[in-house]
């Protein structure tokens, strides 16, 4: 079985972001199933995977970010409301037997992912 991780870097401080709420759903016709809610750690990264074991099924997620509250932490100034405040990402598990990695690179203006492992 594989699991989900995922960890977010700040690339304008450059480096790891921690503190950061992660909401972690299951997409379905019934709508959405929250399965989990963490924070990141010191090194940017959560304690656990997000997902492992029976849990890890094929079908479509969304994990959400709450990068606004990490960047009022750090003292970054914005006008409000904040260009980003929550970064939602949407992906599908198409196997149940490989690990899945989804990072976040994110600075105040932007944000970018891709599928690790």
């Amino acid at each position: 079985m594989g699991q989900l991780t995922t960890h977010v870097l700040d690339t304008s401080a450059g480096r790891p972001a921690g503190n950061i709420r992660v909401e972690l759903f299951r997409l379905g016709d019934d709508g959405r199933e929250k399965l989990c809610e963490v924070s990141t750690n010191g090194d940017g990264r959560c304690d656990e995977p997000l997902l492992e074991g029976k849990n890890f099924r094929i079908g479509e997620y969304e994990v959400i970010f709450h990068i606004g509250a990490y960047f009022s932490a750090m003292g970054v100034a914005s006008l409000e409301p904040r260009f980003l405040d929550v970064v939602p990402i949407r992906f599908g598990i198409s196997t149940n037997d490989a690990d899945y990695h989804v990072p976040l690179l994110v600075s105040p203006y932007g944000y970018s992912t891709y599928r690790g492992s």
